[in-house]
């Protein structure tokens, strides 16, 4: 599939995803449980620091799209993460305040370890001296996710960021997409939306009539994948050095 072109003599905008997009998340995750165990009780038992990285990966993976549906609470899912993971160490998470308590040091932890893509800052700079706004749509709490974007030098390098938390929307809902367009004040035919996700990112931005990129990092991609992706007109790309190449 062909890697998207700005058009020529036209001023364009680019809006990203967060998480794993620009924000390393999956590492900070595993870097994070990693280092936490080490102040766990929990010594005695076999521990596969990549096994119980994976876990709670999909714990959160679980949990946190039972958030974005509106099933559970933002604190909530953290809760259920911690409850879950824990249960096999004996742990009794059972009152919320021992729930809180455990995923507040999972979170020092996870915190500490926060970083960009190696590619992330290069990106951003080099869009913005060609003349792109840019912007951020992710799926989350939007003060938690502003704490991310401050703690990693992104504020001065992005116009605006829209969040799922504040709308009640999210991705892969075209709604969302169309408000981050409106705010920008531009049509979503002139807008570039990069994600990490299929589905959730690309596939919901080409819906909703912006040009969907996915950012695809492993390289890795299933016949179903790129079918799909063709039929939904979205392009396909491995790095954000790639992206920019393309659109500068």
């Amino acid at each position: 599939m062909a890697a998207p072109e700005a058009p020529e003599g036209r001023s364009f905008t680019v809006l990203f995803d967060l998480d794993d997009t620009l924000f390393a998340h999956r590492q900070a995750v595993a870097l994070g449980i990693t280092a936490y165990r080490a102040k766990l009780e929990v010594m005695d038992i076999a521990w596969n620091d990549e096994a119980e990285a994976e876990r709670w990966r999909a714990l959160e993976e679980q949990h946190y799209h039972r958030y974005l549906a509106g099933d559970i609470s933002f604190q909530g899912q953290r809760r259920a993460r911690s409850r879950e993971f824990t249960a096999v160490y004996g742990h009794n998470l059972e009152l919320d305040a021992a729930a809180d308590s455990w995923f507040d040091g999972y979170r020092e932890q996870y915190e500490a370890s926060w970083m960009l893509h190696d590619d992330a800052v290069g990106c951003l700079t080099g869009l913005r001296a060609h003349g792109a706004r840019l912007g951020i749509i992710t799926n989350g709490e939007l003060e938690f996710q502003r704490e991310k974007i401050d703690r990693v030098g992104l504020t001065l390098l992005i116009d605006d960021v829209v969040a799922s938390g504040e709308l009640g929307i999210a991705k892969p809902d075209r709604r969302i997409f169309e408000y981050a367009c409106a705010r920008f004040a531009v049509t979503t035919s002139d807008v570039f939306y990069v994600g990490d996700r299929l589905e959730t990112d690309a596939i919901g931005a080409a819906r909703a009539g912006l040009q969907g990129v996915w950012l695809n990092r492993s390289g890795g991609l299933t016949a179903a994948e790129e079918a799909v992706a063709a039929a939904s007109g979205v392009s396909t790309i491995q790095s954000l050095d790639e992206l920019l190449r393309r659109l500068t």
